[in-house]
């Protein structure tokens, strides 16, 4: 649960330096198990980072409705472990994981699916309600690899994840607005937002602005931290999956 900065009321986590206990690294020891806990791990995964899949069928040349139905077949024998016992805890990423697995989907199982219609009448994880292809088309029209747009639409996902969360927690404490004046020095480059237009529209101090920019960017890297840490195997792999996050990023 989050709790409040003594000083400026604003959110704060109570176990944001902490390693998730669950999730993907729950998921890699558990491999084969039936565990309800693990299932809801790996759904909740699949749920957050279903869109960089989608985006890299479809730029692997399939039509909107083959797109869909492969994403969804992909995901319902994902979420039946078919493909865990693969996974070398050692090099255990979900963001690599994924892409190998949808690769050797493509490649190999997708035959074998015919005689299955989106999960075999299971609807693990719709994407009716996602409407995949209205993001889709707003992709821009490039040379880019299937893969290099999997790696972008993923390191995107992954911040507005963190993005939604920081907001919530200013919800929660009744600052939804301040964070959404304050949310351009998060996604714009530095220097290209005023403190002073900010500091005029929240009826504060140019310095006081200054003060909670730092204090968000500070929470914003907690959050940062604690997601990338949600998606791969060990805390030892953290800082290295940021550094490949923001390269992609600065593509």
């Amino acid at each position: 649960m989050a709790r409040s900065n003594p000083e400026s009321g604003e959110p704060r986590s109570a176990c944001s330096a902490e390693f998730p206990a669950t999730r993907w690294s729950v998921v890699l020891r558990a491999g084969q198990a039936t565990s309800p806990g693990v299932t809801e791990a790996l759904g909740q995964l699949c749920r957050a980072y279903w869109y960089p899949i989608y985006s890299f069928v479809r730029r692997r040349g399939y039509e909107t409705e083959e797109a869909k139905d492969l994403t969804q077949e992909f995901f319902a024998r994902l979420l039946a472990k078919h493909y865990l016992d693969t996974v070398d805890p050692e090099k255990g990423r979900f963001r690599s994981f994924l892409l190998a697995s949808v690769k050797h989907f493509l490649a190999n199982e997708w035959h074998k699916s015919q005689r299955l219609k989106r999960g075999g009448g299971c609807q693990i994880l719709s994407l009716e309600d996602q409407d995949p292809e209205q993001r889709y088309r707003l992709e821009p029209v490039e040379n880019a690899t299937p893969e290099l747009i999997y790696e972008r639409r993923w390191a995107e996902t992954l911040v507005a994840q963190v993005l939604n969360r920081l907001r919530q927690e200013f919800i929660a404490s009744g600052k939804g607005q301040v964070f959404d004046q304050l949310k351009a020095f998060l996604v714009e480059e530095r220097g290209e937002v005023s403190f002073a237009d900010a500091a005029g529209r929240l009826g504060l101090t140019e310095g006081a602005t200054r003060s909670r920019v730092h204090r968000l960017r500070e929470r914003f890297r907690e959050l940062l931290l604690a997601e990338i840490a949600n998606i791969v195997a060990s805390p030892q792999d953290v800082e290295e999956e940021i550094r490949h996050l923001l390269s992609v990023l600065a593509d």
